[in-house]
């Protein structure tokens, strides 16, 4: 499955590039020296960055699939909103454990896809499931190199804080389900700021 992502992440450069995918957070980086050993995968492991924004902030490796050791990465930030995404999954696992529900777990790499949905629909001024640039959630996540049994997608717009969106999604019948279904095992949680609505939020389940 390692092996899989892996090359999954690399192909996905050429996603990325035709999407504009970039940094959330462009400003923030950070240094990695190269170890032996070291893949593309690896360190975007190690920092919970996609590896296609390891790459486009890296135009200096010419071969992504070769690393040497003692070459200097920069690598960009996850997002500058993770700590209001982690108060979403809290928050959640708070509703489902007043429900007798095991936790679900935070995914990156599914919080990194919410992420994208979410700055999709500010950027592209839509408000959807379906996006026009990524399709389905389900399609999106699998485009991503997400692999799962069965997946769900709550999205909101407009609400200011992380505790008044947990509340617009448990005030909905269908969005409370996705919340407290016990078929799902974890969870991402995407924020992003600005647009018509001034807040996107998206929440997306899989279970493995």
């Amino acid at each position: 499955m390692k092996y899989f992502r892996r090359f999954t992440s690399i192909l996905l450069l050429s996603v990325a590039l035709v999407y504009g995918l970039g940094q959330s957070n462009a400003e923030a980086s950070t240094a990695h020296t190269v170890s032996p050993g070291d893949t593309m995968w690896k360190v975007a492991v190690q920092y919970q960055v996609g590896v296609p924004e390891i790459i486009q902030a890296n135009p200096q490796i010419s071969n992504p699939n070769l690393l040497y050791p003692g070459q200097r990465l920069v690598i960009p930030s996850a997002g500058s909103f993770i700590s209001i995404e982690e108060e979403v999954v809290r928050l959640v696992n708070q509703e489902r454990a007043e429900n007798g529900l095991q936790p679900l777990k935070s995914n990156w790499e599914l919080s990194r896809v919410a992420r994208f949905k979410s700055e999709d629909m500010r950027d592209a001024n839509f408000f959807s499931h379906t996006s026009p640039t990524y399709g389905s959630p389900h399609q999106m996540i699998r485009d991503f190199g997400v692999t799962y049994n069965s997946s769900g997608e709550n999205i909101a717009a407009g609400q200011t804080s992380a505790q008044a969106v947990v509340d617009a999604w448990m005030n909905s019948t269908g969005h409370r389900q996705n919340i407290l279904s016990s078929s799902y095992t974890h969870m991402g949680v995407g924020y992003a700021k600005g647009g018509s609505y001034g807040h996107y939020w998206t929440q997306m389940f899989i279970s493995q």
